[in-house]
């Protein structure tokens, strides 16, 4: 029995025209995410003070840092969920506010923190609502609708689950199911707050491997916000690592990921060593920096 893994894998990788074995590695798309001199903030508090970044094209990036550092409050503000109090956010060079809801859901996808899906929704259904931004006033559904939801739950292995309800899937088919609907928009862009939150070790790699199966069958470029360093260093190719609201450090995992590093943004002691099976950094921690005191 072929796993969801395998079939995922094998949906991803389709063999090349000539048979002789998987397609090469896409170019990545086109689309830019960027903010200059962005400042974000809650009521009176301000969260991130005139931040400038880029977000590599067609790579995975990891937003880390301890709570309250900052790197949800920027998701949401390269969604365009958060105004911004000062500076912007640009996409392909324009200013994101700019730029109408329903084209912008046709280049950037966005999967919050824990969605919650209408009671009774399939899952079918639910993916479709990823669709919207393709449909206008008066449009009915077309076969390219379908076809777009059809591949995406294919990809997800979602597809024998079409019609169940979302609301009683497991957590991991639930979070399969949503980044099904992100997929079904078709955007260049996926940014996902914490996707494996709440999951077992199980479903957070089964995760974590469809996001990097779609960056490399497809160059997409993710965005997502990651607790685990050890998940971030492994699945991403640039990191940003965030501390009250400012950048840190940002690059390479083995460049941001290191014990001083460690030290600066997360208060704690680490060893670094060599993941065996991937060469990234692994972290280690063995105790709370004070000071220089353990």
């Amino acid at each position: 029995m072929m796993t969801t893994t395998n079939r995922q894998a094998e949906i991803l990788t389709p063999p090349a025209a000539n048979g002789s074995g998987p397609i090469e590695h896409p170019a990545p798309f086109s689309t830019s995410l960027s903010t200059r001199n962005l400042t974000l903030a809650y009521d009176e508090t301000t969260i991130i003070a005139g931040l400038t970044v880029s977000i590599p094209r067609g790579q995975i990036t990891a937003l880390v840092g301890p709570n309250g550092s900052g790197k949800s409050t920027l998701l949401r503000g390269l969604a365009r969920l958060l105004k911004p109090r000062g500076g912007t956010v640009l996409l392909d060079g324009v200013a994101i506010q700019s730029i109408p809801t329903r084209e912008l859901a046709k280049q950037l996808g966005i999967l919050p923190q824990s969605p919650v899906a209408p009671e009774g929704l399939t899952v079918r259904e639910l993916v479709a609502q990823g669709r919207y931004p393709h449909q206008g006033w008066l449009q009915q559904w077309r076969s390219e609708d379908e076809a777009a939801v059809n591949r995406a739950l294919a990809i997800t292995g979602m597809t024998e689950l079409a019609e169940r309800p979302a609301d009683e899937l497991s957590g991991g088919q639930r979070q399969r199911a949503w980044i099904a609907m992100t997929l079904a928009q078709e955007t260049e862009l996926l940014l996902l707050d914490e996707p494996t939150t709440f999951l077992d070790l199980a479903h957070q790699l089964e995760v974590l491997h469809l996001l990097e199966q779609l960056n490399q069958a497809e160059g997409r470029t993710v965005v997502m916000v990651v607790h685990d360093l050890n998940h971030a260093a492994r699945h991403a190719h640039h990191i940003v690592a965030l501390n009250g609201g400012e950048i840190v450090a940002a690059g390479p995992p083995a460049e941001v990921i290191t014990p001083a590093i460690l030290r600066s943004v997360f208060g704690v002691e680490a060893d670094i060593v060599s993941d065996p099976r991937t060469g990234a950094p692994f972290c280690i921690p063995y105790g709370l920096y004070s000071a220089g005191l353990i």
